[in-house]
């Protein structure tokens, strides 16, 4: 419901209800308060009023939500073996329907004696657990992932030999994670490869998304 027509300046009050989409919100009923004051020569005068902050935030949240490509980093920690990661990725969509992302990342991780690179072709569904329009989102996903493996162990014996053991290894697997977004860019996730040896089996990850 609102006005037929609405002069410039015009006051409103506008009525919402929350929309489909995280961070919007509808317009069911709009009410004008105060009419633009008339000045000399007709033309309408209006003062501006300052834009409340929790508006401009809204709109910075809004605008970072419907952006279909989006870059964020990621850290955290991978057990067995035991590893300190840390990493890049692109989030792009939605694609074929509106609750699914691909989302490709880079890992760099490093340990005592094992460094790795993984790349991850991984896509995540968003679980219609919580409303859109919430502050938090759980997801699920997947995808192929392709590791490159250094393993190093070196040792020094006390008649002054040493004892040096390198290796290179490749592994290809699939990996299958759980995590939570929340509206403002953070999200928590829990990742397991499978068919992946050596490679982490369960991997604890914070991140961002700009």
């Amino acid at each position: 419901m609102k006005p037929r027509s609405i002069s410039a300046g015009a006051r409103v009050s506008v009525v919402s209800r929350p929309g489909e989409e995280a961070g919007v919100r509808l317009a069911s009923a709009v009410t004008t308060l105060e009419t633009p004051a008339r000045v000399q020569g007709g033309t309408a005068s209006a003062q501006a009023t300052p834009v409340p902050l929790a508006v401009r935030q809204l709109e910075r949240d809004i605008q970072r939500q419907v952006r279909r490509w989006r870059a964020g980093v990621r850290a955290g920690v991978a057990l067995d073996p035991e590893l300190i990661l840390f990493g890049v990725h692109a989030q792009a969509g939605p694609f074929f329907h509106r609750d699914v992302s691909i989302r490709p990342n880079a890992e760099f991780a490093f340990g005592e004696v094992t460094n790795l690179i993984a790349l991850n072709l991984e896509a995540i569904y968003r679980l219609p657990i919580s409303p859109r329009q919430g502050r938090w989102s759980a997801y699920m996903g997947a995808g192929p992932g392709f590791t490159f493996l250094h393993q190093n162990f070196e040792r020094k014996e006390g008649d002054g030999r040493d004892i040096d053991f390198g290796d290179f290894d490749f592994a290809s697997g699939f990996n299958v994670l759980t995590g939570v977004q929340f509206r403002g860019g953070a999200f928590f996730e829990v990742k397991s490869s499978v068919y992946s040896r050596p490679a982490p089996s369960l991997r604890l990850i914070f991140g961002y998304n700009f």
